[in-house]
């Protein structure tokens, strides 16, 4: 099969947050694969037709996407990232928390590791 993107896509499988209808729905997804450019998701039940505009949020990147749906077929759904429209989402507590939790966890393995001289 010919590859047509620009920009290679990162399988990936990271929750995500579709909002349509300019915000009035939103629908758990899950994104497949990822690029700088557009990333393809799955949704467990959805009616979408090409053109549609979306915002996907994707809490494990930390971001949020304006896109266009480039294409549907059966759960799976093509989007496209808007050029001017890429945004920061706001950090969640949890995700804040699990940052410390990651961070103190390093220390401590590393004074394990000075202790046991390794």
């Amino acid at each position: 099969m010919i590859e047509r993107r620009e920009h290679a896509r990162d399988k990936v499988i990271y929750g995500g947050l579709a909002s349509l209808d300019d915000g009035k729905t939103t629908k758990d997804c899950v994104v497949r694969n990822l690029s700088a450019r557009g990333a393809q998701i799955e949704f467990d039940k959805a009616r979408l037709s090409p053109g549609e505009r979306m915002a996907l949020t994707v809490a494990r990147k930390g971001r949020s996407f304006l896109a266009r749906i480039v294409w549907w077929r059966d759960n799976l759904v093509g989007i496209a990232f808007n050029d001017e429209t890429i945004v920061r989402a706001p950090a969640s507590d949890l995700e804040e928390r699990l940052r410390i939790s990651e961070k103190k966890k390093r220390q401590l393995q590393r004074r394990i590791n000075e202790l046991l001289g390794n």
